[in-house]
């Protein structure tokens, strides 16, 4: 990345409290960035946002994403450069709870902070993040590339199915002139794999379960020990998003596009390799439960096609699987031993750049 087009850039995130939201804005605050953050609340307890005290360096503002005047009021105030849009409900077991959550701030939010833009003159550079699950599942041996069709059986993946669809309708509908001419605002969405690092508190979610069933000394129950997922390192995609942001605000044209953000194939794996992976790196003796109920639909094999941003962007992943892990789990015991995390978390971003 070029650090010199960050510097003193306005940049809006939404979603800034979040897991990925957390890491991003430390990483944009290291570039140097005029840092705008838009988020609901400080979704888990704790969280990285707290304990890397992320707020710091930046202005958090805590409002709903599914309030239009509360976000075309933030974008009239900060008139931002590059915004990048992360807040969602994004858990597929608490969609099947409440759908309408769900549905409401993922595709609602997406069309508020699309709307709020729209109505703006500014030059900008949208990206939307969505998720690898979008795509109809057809549990295709191949990987899903970004010309096959949207879907989603659980509420969650059908709901970033629908932001895919919307994202494409506004780029069409809005931000690009019949005369071909550039369009002042460039948009882009993102679909990354099954995000892995230090800080990850939520529900269902593999890395934080086996963390605190470690740390607990619990059972760690596991709902599909068969099911392989596109596992990266948290800052493998936020690259990504960080260098396509780049590209758009030189060349709008080629890059106002849907892309895919995942690891290589050797590094796609099952759910019970990354639980014995994790509690060998800790060296821990848990039980495991392998047959904890799960009664509802999720997809068992997923895969992402990454060769378009291989090719265009010329964006690869950095770190194999097994060191993703193992940061991920010296993060954790970082924090079992109560030490400081901030630095640490800044640490991680700077030796993961060099």
């Amino acid at each position: 990345m070029d650090s010199n087009f960050w510097k003193n850039k306005k940049v809006l995130l939404t979603g800034h409290t979040g897991f990925k939201g957390s890491w991003l804005s430390l990483w944009l605050q290291k570039l140097q960035v005029d840092l705008v953050g838009f988020s609901k609340s400080i979704p888990t307890q704790p969280s990285l946002f707290e304990l890397a005290d992320v707020g710091k360096n930046m202005t958090s503002i805590m409002k709903d994403i599914r309030n239009i005047q509360d976000v075309s009021d933030t974008v009239k105030e900060h008139k931002p450069d590059i915004v990048i849009h992360m807040a969602a409900q994004s858990l597929v077991q608490k969609s099947y709870e409440d759908p309408l959550e769900t549905f409401s701030t993922n595709i609602m939010g997406t069309i508020n902070v699309l709307e709020a833009l729209r109505k703006t003159s500014e030059k900008c550079v949208v990206i939307n993040v969505t998720s690898d699950k979008c795509y109809e599942n057809q549990e295709l041996a191949r990987g899903y590339n970004e010309n096959d069709p949207m879907g989603g059986f659980d509420p969650y993946s059908s709901s970033k199915g629908c932001a895919e669809l919307i994202t494409s309708s506004f780029r069409n509908s809005f931000f690009t002139n019949s005369n071909l001419e550039k369009p002042d605002i460039s948009l882009a969405s993102v679909r990354a794999g099954n995000v892995i690092g230090g800080g990850d508190w939520a529900e269902n979610r593999i890395v934080p379960d086996i963390i605190k069933g470690i740390i607990h000394k619990k059972t760690i129950k596991i709902r599909n020990p068969d099911a392989v997922r596109p596992w990266q390192f948290v800052l493998e995609p936020l690259r990504g998003y960080l260098e396509l942001a780049e590209k758009l605000w030189k060349d709008k044209s080629e890059y106002a596009e849907s892309w895919n953000f995942g690891p290589d194939d050797d590094d796609i794996k099952p759910v019970s390799w990354i639980v014995k992976e994790i509690t060998n790196m800790w060296n821990s003796n848990v039980e495991v439960d392998y047959n904890a109920s799960n009664l509802k639909h999720e997809t068992n094999f997923l895969k992402l096609d990454c060769s378009k941003a291989k090719s265009k962007l010329k964006w690869t992943p950095k770190i194999k699987l097994e060191q993703g892990l193992q940061l991920t789990v010296d993060w954790y015991k970082q924090y079992e031993q109560k030490k400081e995390l901030k630095e640490f978390t800044e640490n991680q971003i700077e030796e993961y750049e060099y």
